[in-house]
């Protein structure tokens, strides 16, 4: 099993099979428009723009599991652009922990060995072979990621 057993469905409604993302490198971030750690989109933004071509995918996965997310999927997209200059994909808000999580994340927490999504901004790096490489927390900034994005590429 891997990554590219999982489907979600971007922001904008479209189907998004993570079979999609076979070969790259990708960085799945559980996001929260009004949460204190909201500025970190800035930040994958960066990583997006600066390692795109290189094969990296930023995917964040809103989620108002702890309050802190717009109510509507338009408003979600807007705030992150408008204030982030969000332009990685987005998807719909989806549950990170307990009944109805979404299963990407069932998966993400048994292969990173460690359970619950404490907080948003929870960051999981899944190399080109759609496996998990590590799990960072919340308060890890995507800086200090960029070394172990690079060595994935």
């Amino acid at each position: 099993m891997s990554i590219y057993d999982f489907n979600e469905t971007e922001i904008s409604g479209q189907p998004l099979p993570l079979a999609d993302f076979k070969g790259k490198v990708v960085l799945i971030v559980n996001t929260a428009s009004k949460c204190g750690l909201a500025p970190q989109l800035e930040g994958l933004e960066t990583l997006h723009k600066t390692y795109g071509k290189a094969g990296l995918v930023v995917l964040g996965l809103p989620s108002n599991q702890f309050h802190q997310e717009l109510k509507t999927d338009s408003d979600v997209q807007e705030y992150c652009q408008m204030h982030y200059g969000v332009t990685f994909l987005m998807t719909k808000p989806v549950l990170v922990n307990g009944d109805g999580e979404d299963p990407l994340f069932t998966y993400l927490k048994a292969e990173s060995g460690h359970g619950r999504i404490k907080w948003n901004y929870t960051k999981f790096l899944v190399g080109k072979d759609g496996n998990l490489i590590k799990r960072y927390a919340p308060t890890t900034k995507p800086k200090k990621i960029e070394a172990d994005i690079k060595a994935a590429l």
